[in-house]
Order: structure tokens, then sequence, then C-alpha cells
């Protein structure tokens, strides 16, 4: 890998099953996160994923590209615009910085209403 190097973008369908589900497996029972009713009550226009959730799909991205070998070092992501029900978050990835088997990557996490994720990934892949 050569910074600069580009990862193939991965788009990610965010349904309602992958939002709560992200949501139980985190153990994030905010109701934000499965109860459409009540998030409508607080001003929201539906149910949105959680952090948890992004911040595994951003290191399955990252190691779907670098292989099983990859460990991931550091993850350091910002959420911004939030990922509904019915939208795509498409993942893409640059290299930003190579040190011998350490690799980093910045990532961004896009959907139809703006930057969901954006952030760092630090990674080593065994030689």
């Amino acid at each position: 890998m050569n910074v600069g190097d580009t990862l193939p973008p991965l788009e990610i369908p965010v349904t309602r099953t992958l939002i709560v589900a992200g949501a139980i497996a985190s153990r994030d029972y905010q109701d934000v996160h499965h109860d459409a009713a009540l998030v409508q009550e607080k001003g929201s226009p539906d149910i949105f994923m959680n952090i948890l959730t992004t911040n595994g799909l951003v290191g399955r991205y990252i190691t779907d590209h670098l292989g099983p070998r990859a460990v991931l070092r550091k993850v350091a992501i910002r959420l911004g615009a939030p990922n509904y029900p019915g939208d795509t978050m498409t993942l893409t990835g640059t290299v930003t910085a190579v040190s011998g088997t350490v690799v980093e990557i910045r990532v961004v996490g896009a959907n139809g209403i703006g930057h969901h994720v954006t952030g760092t990934v630090t990674a080593e892949v065994p030689a």
C-alpha cells in the first residue's frame, strides 16, 4: 500500500433490522435506536444508527480490504449526519500514511444527507 491509494467503496443498505440489531448487539437500548413513534415525538424523523454499529462497520470495511490478519490498532471516528432506515451508507477510504507494516486510512461514510462518519483507522498488516 502507498499513500494516496484508495480502497474500493462499500455500500451498506441502512435497514431497520441493521439499526436495531446493532443497538441490541452493543447493549444500547436507547429508544432512538428502536422506537420510531417515540423518536418522532422527540423531533427525529425516524430511528437512527448508533455509534457502536458505525464503528463496527468501519472496522469491517478496513479488514475486508486488508485481510483477516490485519489488526486494528486505533479507530478514531466522528459522527455527523444520522443513518436513517431506507438510506445507503457508502464507505470510502484513502491511505494517508504507511510505516513498515502499519497503515493509516482516512475513512468517510456518506449517506443521502451528508457524511455520517469521518475519521482514521490505524491498522497493522503482518508481512
